[in-house]
């Protein structure tokens, strides 16, 4: 099978959150089958890194924009049996971030993933790579979907390729103006609310969800939670029921070559689910003398690796950290919010011993807590699927989470009896008091600790790898070109 996948970032390339991870993931599960050639495509962006090897693609080739006419041209690297292609233009991707800068977001990025949409397309037609399948990653390429129902309906090149589209946040929906519908050189007759029309403008996600093939996203419960709930479907619900047919939910998986303790180089003893006190206990101390908190093997520390925004109502966890300081520890590490970075450092600076915060991306300092940490912090008020449950899970660290999307998927909460099963915590009621509630039980299961041992043994133990996804993801390919 020959299997395109663009997308606006992949680990280790570029990266902005989970979308990457699952991405790069996806590509070398997919390559891993030798029957299947594996073409990744990403925009070029000027702090692309591990790309030293690049080569070049001789030439250029010219992509419409509205009134204007723009070069792209290609450069590509071998990873392993993914070749990986990178769009150059300087004009929308030299420039310093990937999406945004601490300003707010690029005025044209309308423009740069109208670029990227159509550079894909046709750029698999200047190498001469006819794919049976191009998986689309939300709305940075939900045009594609909609260019080979429309504008390449007839291009003889893609008479036999079908798309598949994945939501990974369906509240990121690429909204812009009329104006950037003819800038990306569609026929006004297919401006209608069945097709493009949003709101007096138009959404590049909902031009997948409406052109895809299949359509799919990232856990079964976010997929009925986006159908049924308004509030979860960001004004998208009825485009999905509408298409309910023709969507699924896969959960993510984690890549276990890059999260398995027993193996991670980043700590300081290796250790695995039969032999866990000793590793455990290593991470937790060295955790503690790098973010300067009181070293206390007793003390238990909450961890929270995650991007400081209001979906991962992180704003809920500052009263919970004010209560518990002197019962336990907090290490975080994030950035987003100002408002939210402004008072992390706060209560870092006011409870230092017992509070850590690092606004900043740091992949080892993100090992090194899912390792030494006690209990992670997931109080989202809507997650996909959620990649950092998955992770801290992997390491033996148990989760504290809100009872929605990928997270019901994916943890089973500890209710008392269920000791043999469990692998974390639900939040019951998602206020302040709910979560501390939440927070003073699982602090109570930690003081018993031959049930506390049993759960992180649950955990560590799952299959939580991305076997069964991938799998699972082939099959729709296949679904797809049927």
């Amino acid at each position: 099978m020959n299997i395109v996948l663009a997308a606006s970032e992949a680990f280790p390339f570029c990266k902005t959150g989970g979308l990457a991870d699952v991405v790069g993931a996806l590509c070398q599960q997919f390559a891993g089958n030798k029957q299947n050639k594996v073409l990744l495509f990403l925009p070029h962006y000027s702090n692309i890194v591990r790309v030293s090897s690049l080569k070049v693609v001789p030439g250029v080739y010219l992509i419409p924009m509205g009134d204007k006419i723009e070069q792209a041209s290609l450069s590509y690297v071998n990873w392993g049996r993914v070749l990986v292609f990178f769009v150059n233009n300087r004009n929308y991707f030299d420039r310093p971030g990937l999406y945004r800068t601490k300003d707010g977001e690029f005025g044209d990025n309308d423009e740069r993933f109208i670029f990227f949409n159509r550079a894909v397309l046709e750029g698999c037609k200047f190498i001469g790579f006819r794919p049976d399948i191009i998986h689309c990653h939300d709305w940075q390429t939900g045009l594609i979907p909609a260019y080979l129902k429309t504008v390449y309906k007839l291009d003889a090149f893609y008479t036999r390729t079908r798309s598949l589209f994945t939501i990974h946040n369906i509240a990121y929906q690429g909204h812009y103006s009329y104006a950037s519908f003819r800038k990306a050189g569609f026929h006004p007759v297919d401006y209608t609310p069945e097709k493009f029309e949003y709101y007096g403008g138009m959404s590049f996600l909902k031009s997948g969800l409406v052109f895809a093939d299949n359509i799919n996203t990232v856990s079964p419960n976010y997929a009925r939670e986006v159908q049924q709930d308004g509030a979860m479907g960001f004004g998208l619900e009825g485009v999905l029921r509408s298409r309910s047919g023709h969507f699924c939910g896969i959960v993510n998986g984690i890549d276990t070559d890059v999260w398995d303790p027993e193996l991670d180089p980043i700590l300081p003893i290796g250790y695995d689910a039969s032999e866990v006190t000793k590793g455990k206990l290593a991470a937790k101390l060295a955790l503690e003398q790098q973010c300067k908190l009181v070293q206390d093997p007793e003390k238990p520390v909450f961890g929270i690796v995650s991007r400081l925004d209001y979906q991962k109502g992180l704003d809920m966890v500052i009263p919970l950290i004010e209560k518990l300081k002197d019962r336990a520890q907090f290490v975080v590490l994030g950035m987003g919010d100002p408002l939210l970075e402004k008072a992390y450092q706060g209560l870092a600076r006011k409870y230092a011993g017992s509070v850590s915060y690092s606004g900043r991306l740091d992949e080892e300092l993100a090992h090194r807590i899912y390792s030494g940490s006690d209990l992670f912090l997931m109080p989202s008020r809507f997650e996909p699927c959620g990649l950092s449950q998955l992770i801290a899970m992997k390491y033996g660290t148990l989760p504290i989470v809100s009872q929605v999307g990928g997270l019901v998927d994916t943890v089973r909460g500890y209710n008392g009896s269920n000791e043999d099963t469990a692998t974390g915590f639900f939040i019951d009621k998602f206020t302040e008091q709910g979560i501390l509630a939440t927070a003073e039980k699982a602090l109570q299961v930690f003081n018993d600790r031959k049930v506390w041992l049993k759960l992180v043994r649950n955990a560590m133990r799952q299959d939580l790898s991305w076997d069964k996804s991938a799998k699972e993801y082939l099959e729709l390919y296949h679904k797809t070109i049927g």
